[in-house]
């Protein structure tokens, strides 16, 4: 039975830069890259292509020797040009040149009525597994686990995310086809969580096999785990499965045309760029074709996702397996006189505390990195629980993780949670601890002990 979910805790950051909603008339980007990095819990990686190789979308480029079952293919067809590593021979990417005409590797049509180990198999060897991420821990999933439920997210709330009934659209048939496949992987449901505050897209709206569910409120509303969280919990000893919307395509894709089929709509924002909107590339991309030329000032951060929970790249690094989105935001490397004690609204801020009259300002904020103070002893104010609208206590979980206590990271609830779910407590913590990077290690605390 479908429910209505309607949660009041959270915080929206609205800010300058948000894309609209047309496809921006940029060059096409000419090399991609697979990053061992965007994978969490990859721990064996193994390279299965030399330099000066050539490839088809969809051709085995890397596995993890932990599972070696599942793929990590190609995105586009070209030469491998550089398989780039750090200290101690550490892969960082596998960087491919992309042909002008993409060609594909050609797996055939895959039948739904087989079994279900059978399925598994076969999606983990076409290049689209690791876009099935389990829960707990937040890694690539395990073909041989069932889990008890698949949630499916058809929203973001991160700030400037990109509308994913816009860069989806055209795409029912595909989407259907991946839920259907995704419906047979597990005993329960398939569970589409949609924005209850707006219409449901088309791609999400004559969606069947799935229970399709309504959740509204400020962010963290989108995330899926927070959604987990109040449709079936995580408990020690379950396992869920999650998988973006984009995922869910490709998975259809490979399901009705025997391809991976790497392609995606993402969304340039931030205010640095002269021109925000969507442009149509494929996983990896290099951002220099669309940030290059397409800036207000050279101070600037490259962010590969969102400012909450994206990732740092240089001008011409690569678009983040998992990332839909590009933001340019202005560097902070500076200092402020007074700081937030000067009495100002354009501070955005979580805090009504004194200099911060943000709350006054009922528009868009221009944000930078800068995090106005430095790191300091960790105190408890009681403001995770205003921005983490679970049921679980944040403050003494984040100590017991410090501490490396296991038995009250279980009991605390660790097992529901990954790093997006805590990014907010991260924005507004005054102790300004890396609480994303602490939520990290205590989950590998906890896969390896």
């Amino acid at each position: 039975m479908s429910k209505i979910v309607k949660l009041k805790k959270g915080f929206d950051m609205k800010l300058v830069g948000k894309a609209p909603l047309e496809i921006a008339n940029l060059a096409a980007s000419q090399t991609f890259a697979i990053k061992p990095t965007d994978f969490p819990g990859i721990q064996r990686p193994k390279v299965l292509v030399n330099e000066g190789d050539t490839v088809k979308a969809g051709t085995p480029i890397l596995i993890d020797k932990a599972m070696d079952q599942v793929i990590y293919a190609a995105p586009v067809s070209g030469e491998i040009v550089e398989i780039k590593r750090g200290e101690k021979r550490k892969l960082l990417e596998i960087k491919i040149l992309a042909d002008q005409t993409i060609t594909h590797e050609n797996f055939g049509k895959i039948d739904l009525n087989q079994d279900r180990d059978a399925l598994a198999a076969k999606l983990a060897s076409t290049g689209v597994w690791p876009n099935i991420i389990q829960r707990p821990f937040g890694i690539v999933a395990n073909p041989a686990d069932s889990p008890k439920a698949i949630f499916i997210s058809a929203f973001d709330t991160h700030p400037l995310a990109p509308d994913y009934g816009f860069t989806l659209q055209g795409q029912e048939s595909f989407f259907q086809a991946g839920i259907d496949a995704l419906a047979k992987l597990t005993k329960g449901k398939v569970h589409l969580n949609v924005d209850g505050a707006k219409p449901a897209a088309a791609v999400f709206s004559g969606v069947k096999n799935a229970q399709i569910n309504q959740f509204s409120g400020p962010h963290p509303a989108g995330n899926v785990g927070v959604q987990i969280h109040h449709l079936d919990p995580i408990n020690k000893g379950d396992l869920v499965w999650t998988v973006s919307p984009a995922g869910v395509v490709q998975i259809g894709k490979a399901v009705l045309q025997g391809i991976y089929d790497a392609s995606k709509t993402i969304a340039l924002t931030g205010s640095e760029l002269t021109k925000a909107g969507y442009v149509k590339t494929f996983v990896g991309a290099n951002v220099a074709s669309f940030v290059k030329g397409n800036l207000n000032s050279g101070h600037v951060r490259v962010i590969s996702g969102n400012v909450l929970t994206g990732e740092k790249i240089n001008l011409d690094g690569h678009l983040g397996f998992y990332h839909n989105q590009i933001t340019v935001i202005p560097e902070g490397d500076y200092e402020e006189f007074l700081g937030w004690i000067k009495p100002s609204t354009a501070k955005l801020s979580f805090h009504k505390a004194l200099g911060m009259f943000s709350f006054l300002n009922k528009g868009e904020f221009k944000v930078d990195t800068n995090t106005h103070g430095e790191e300091r002893p960790f105190v408890v104010s009681g403001v995770f629980e205003k921005v983490l609208p679970m049921d679980i206590l944040p403050t003494y979980l984040f100590k017991a993780i410090v501490a490396e206590d296991f038995d009250e990271m279980e009991e605390l609830g660790l097992y529901e949670l990954v790093e997006e779910d805590v990014a907010l407590c991260e924005f507004v913590d005054p102790s300004k601890n890396e609480i994303q990077g602490l939520v990290r290690h205590g989950i590998e605390l906890l896969m390896y002990s």
